[in-house]
């Protein structure tokens, strides 16, 4: 009898046990429906759960009552949470996992874009090779004038991207205008930017569609993003062939100052180097650079930058109808770039960013006798915000406000002129980023401009897309309006034309793998609101805003820094194919600075034994058409083909000292840019004309770069 009460009771409580247990089952899929294999599912804040099977499907009993969360987790998703009431029967759940995105090393946008530096994972160059390459001179325009989509334009040494003019490109330092970036020479003679290599960490070259954030270039913008700080107390001396120069650097833990002072004259690399200019005072010059960078608070950095040059130099100008008949011209350069920005986080996840630049340029000409000032001079204010919105989506948006004033003063022919104009110009932008999936980026943004200059307002939208095709490749997409004013030559005559715009269509794909990258992108770029006039361009009244221009081509790259021991090499084409009709062009026609194929081939070679680096770079330019006045046809006339082959050595003789040297156009070639013809006929009825060619075949530089640091072991070697 004992006994048989003793079971009942147990079996009332297995009954009361069972009752109070509840079971939760259901199954878990992923965005396309596809079952999630071994996901954990679990009740939070306990030890009862399972793990999904071969089907998705997932079942377990527990003990808890009430109201709970039910957890389900698997790697590269997204955490689930889900209450369920467990004092009511619960129901077969079904659960959907959304894929987490990898913001870190994902996918990003490709088109259009060159990254060296900074921290992008996809950088297709490397911070030193704006520095390394040879035939560049150390200058950030002639480095990137050996990637695809640019033009080589000898006698002018600025960047030309994708059939759009020198002007078409802008600089930016940390996100802030600089106005006159290259370096004020004469006529016909290429120039090089104002701005040290050396003091810049990331570079972003853009060669069409990019971001809301930036305006006012129709075809490239070139982004430098200066050092957020140097680590160590060194001073370094150059001794070159053109000059010498020296530079400190101090460094904390929240402060760093770095000062340089460079010294430049060409008097006695010329009387060693004969040119085809006859100078009276060789070019000398006098560069200052200051860049502060200091820590505030916890997240706060502010940076300084300043950037102070002075040239001088002379020489005859010769008559194109009288080759012995020459006129001195004075040419004298006072630039200033001031550069503050200060960047803080805003709340947990945003960042805030406050930024001013002032540029301030004036040449001062003496052109046989009668003065020409030159005054152009602006600055840049800017405020954004940035940081995400929800999980996948981030937002970055902002105002600017620029103002620049440029004049024109001086006689000519006995007649005073005096051709002035100012242009303000508020701009406001939001731009954001959507993380579809892992596979999928989509960027959109919105650029609004209101313009005084010509009572103006634009919206300008832009587009980007990329989808990775595999782990290691990638294709994007990028659309864009853009606008500009007009050369400041042509606003000087009339201020009041509208801005010229650019349509931007790019289709790209990229492939990286241990340190290989290969590139191909197709372009479309449709010009409208082009300035037109008639004859020299003297007569306001004949100006409009009625041309029009297409450009359209492929650019190619390949880098190789993995296949050859101790080697790093890539390869650069370009095909353009591009017409306008503007200034006094009677119609469509392929413009004087434009070349059809454009190739490029850049070789380092490190010989580690005896500590020494020798580079190649060979660039090749197909004929550019240009304007033969004694035929009927316009710019009927065609280049020869353009070759240049240029060395480059670096070799460490002690561990802080380098001994450098360059020499471009080894092969001694001719190459002609163009023709210029005299204004007026001579008594046969032909012009005269001359070849537009460098000062002299080659450029040399010898130099000596020494350093003073703790231990002695710090060089220059990155900045050679």
């Amino acid at each position: 009898m004992k006994t048989q009460i003793i079971t009942i009771i147990l079996s009332i409580a297995a009954s009361v046990i069972a009752d109070a247990q509840s079971t939760i089952k259901g199954s878990v899929i992923d965005n396309q429906g596809e079952p999630v294999i071994g996901a954990n599912v679990y009740l939070e804040n306990s030890f009862d759960g399972t793990s999904t099977d071969h089907e998705g499907l997932f079942s377990f009993e527990t003990d808890l009552s009430g109201v709970q969360v039910l957890i389900i987790s698997f790697i590269g998703y997204e955490e689930s949470k889900n209450e369920i009431d467990l004092e009511s029967p619960v129901p077969q759940l079904k659960i959907k996992l959304v894929e987490a995105i990898n913001k870190i090393d994902g996918i990003v946008i490709t088109a259009g874009s060159f990254e060296a530096g900074g921290e992008h994972k996809r950088e297709v160059l490397k911070e030193l090779d704006i520095v390394t390459t040879a035939g560049t001179s150390a200058d950030i325009a002639g480095a990137l004038n050996t990637l695809p989509g640019t033009q080589t334009v000898g006698e002018e040494g600025r960047l030309f991207v994708r059939g759009g003019s020198g002007h078409e490109a802008k600089t930016f330092i940390d996100g802030l205008l600089a106005l006159e970036p290259y370096h004020t020479t004469v006529p016909k003679t290429p120039t090089r930017n104002r701005f040290s290599p050396f003091l810049f960490s990331g570079t972003s070259f853009s060669t069409g569609g990019y971001s809301a954030e930036y305006g006012q270039a129709l075809s490239s913008a070139l982004i430098l993003t200066t050092k957020e700080k140097d680590m160590q107390n060194r001073a370094d001396f150059s001794l070159l062939n053109l000059g010498m120069e020296a530079g400190y650097s101090y460094a904390n833990e929240a402060t760093s100052v770095v000062g340089n002072v460079g010294y430049f004259n060409m008097k006695p690399y010329f009387s060693i180097v004969p040119q085809n200019i006859d100078w009276t005072k060789e070019p000398e010059s006098v560069e200052v650079n200051l860049v502060l960078r200091q820590n505030i608070g916890k997240t706060g950095r502010f940076k300084f930058y300043s950037n102070y040059l002075k040239s001088t130099s002379q020489l005859m100008n010769y008559s194109i109808e009288d080759p012995q008949s020459g006129s001195p011209m004075d040419i004298n350069n006072n630039y200033l770039y001031l550069n503050s920005s200060f960047r803080t986080s805003a709340g947990k996840t945003w960042s805030t960013f406050v930024g001013a630049s002032y540029t301030g340029n004036q040449n001062r000409y003496q052109i046989a006798g009668s003065p020409i000032d030159e005054d152009h001079h602006g600055y840049h204010t800017k405020l954004s915000f940035a940081g995400p919105v929800g999980n996948n989506l981030e937002l970055n948006t902002g105002v600017e406000y620029f103002r620049r004033a440029y004049s024109y003063t001086g006689t000519y022919q006995n007649l005073d002129f005096d051709l002035p104009f100012t242009e303000p110009l508020l701009s406001m932008f939001i731009e954001s980023d959507w993380y579809v999936s892992n596979k999928l980026l989509a960027r959109a943004g919105l650029r609004a401009e209101k313009s005084w200059l010509n009572n103006s307002f634009r919206l300008s939208p832009r587009l980007s897309l990329a989808y990775k095709t595999g782990e290691k490749s990638q294709v994007s997409f990028a659309f864009g309006q853009f606008s500009q004013a007009s050369e400041n030559e042509v606003l000087r005559i009339k201020p009041e034309l509208a801005y010229e715009k650019a349509n931007h269509y790019i289709l790209n794909y990229q492939w990286m793998l241990e340190k290989r990258t290969f590139r191909i992108e197709a372009f479309y770029k449709q010009y409208n609101n082009l300035v037109k006039y008639s004859g020299d361009g003297f007569d306001p009244s004949s100006y409009t805003n009625l041309g029009f221009g297409v450009a359209r081509g492929i650019d190619v790259f390949w880098r190789d820094n993995k296949s050859l021991k101790n080697v790093d090499y890539w390869v650069s084409y370009s095909f353009l194919d591009t017409e306008r009709d503007y200034k006094n062009y009677p119609g469509l026609y392929m413009p004087e600075y434009a070349s059809r194929h454009n190739l490029s081939v850049v070789y380092k070679q490190f010989i580690l034994p005896i500590r020494t680096q020798i580079g190649g770079t060979y660039s090749y330019g197909s004929p550019r058409p240009f304007n033969d006045k004694n035929v009927p046809e316009f710019n009927s006339g065609k280049t020869p083909h353009y070759h240049d082959l240029s060395l480059s050595l670096s070799h460490l003789l002690l561990p802080n000292l380098i001994i450098y040297g360059s020499m471009t156009n080894i092969l001694g070639r001719k190459n002609v840019f163009g023709y210029e013809y005299g204004t007026t006929p001579m008594e046969d009825g032909m012009y005269n004309s001359r070849p537009i060619i460098l000062p002299s075949k080659h450029f040399y530089i010898l130099g000596i770069f020494y350093t003073i640091s703790k231990g002695g072991t710090l060089n220059q070697m990155k900045s050679l």
